[in-house]
């Protein structure tokens, strides 16, 4: 429903209807529309962050790592449109406030999980980069949120991965 009825808002009574139960069958698995979001919540930060992990013990270079991360997240939102919408906020308008704050944390973590990786750059690498870490981990973050928002604005048609080696070649010219 999240990625066929965009724009709209869901209902525990349209989604009761579109997975084939009543709402009360609903309400015993989650006790408010808020956990069902939460759930939808837990299931992106699970994934995303468990593929980062393995990233981090595949990978030591920095710049590969933040490759691999970056990718990860746009082939994520690829293959799970509807939870696009949870990310850009769009599904949550209307909604108790705590969803937004979870979605703000998960790109808070996110982006101190980039500057880890860039700041271990120096120790492992013994490079630096020509702007701080800080401003380097929210370029990377901004640019994949901003990814993620122009496919749910295109009703899933213009990819998150579309054109990605040439805009990472890109963003990372001056490393």
């Amino acid at each position: 429903m999240l990625q066929t009825s965009p724009g709209q808002r869901i209902t525990t009574a349209k989604l009761a209807a579109e997975v084939g139960v009543s709402e009360a069958a609903l309400y015993r698995h989650f006790p408010s529309k808020a956990r069902m979001f939460e759930g939808l919540i837990e299931f992106i930060e699970e994934s995303i962050f468990s593929r980062i992990n393995l990233i981090l013990t595949d990978h030591k270079e920095a710049i590969v790592r933040c490759h691999h991360i970056t990718h990860v997240l746009l082939i994520f939102a690829e293959r799970n449109p509807g939870m696009c919408r949870i990310l850009t906020g769009d599904a949550l308008m209307g909604e108790n406030e705590r969803l937004r704050i979870r979605v703000h944390q998960f790109f808070e973590k996110l982006e101190s999980q980039y500057k880890q990786v860039l700041r271990e750059r120096k120790l492992r690498e013994g490079k630096g980069f020509t702007i701080n870490e800080q401003a380097l981990a929210n370029i990377l973050v901004s640019f994949s949120e901003g990814k993620i928002s122009q496919y749910v604005r295109s009703g899933f048609t213009k990819k998150p991965s579309e054109d990605f080696s040439e805009q990472w070649l890109f963003l990372l010219a001056d490393k």
